[in-house]
């Protein structure tokens, strides 16, 4: 497994009213988010960066506005709909 250290500023910290529990969180949540919606990495191994289980990963999705079906067109969901 990769670890990656990042600096983040105690006055961001203090602006934000983050302790750094919280800061670390948040950044391996934005972190699986990227993977997710920019690398296309699964639920699963996005949800185990998050710390999350995969149906919390999944509520976080929509919490965001990230949806968990990826089409590349109108046509191709007409044809997963029409064959379901």
């Amino acid at each position: 497994m990769c670890q990656v250290l990042v600096d983040i500023p105690n006055e961001v910290l203090y602006d934000t009213h983050m302790t750094t529990t919280d800061a670390a969180t948040f950044v391996k949540q934005m972190v699986a988010l990227g993977y997710y919606t920019h690398n296309n990495v699964s639920i699963g191994y996005c949800a185990k960066i998050a710390g999350m289980t995969e149906e919390e990963f999944v509520s976080f999705l929509g919490q965001n506005k990230v949806s968990i079906f990826q089409f590349e067109s109108e046509e191709e969901l007409a044809r997963d709909f029409a064959n379901a």
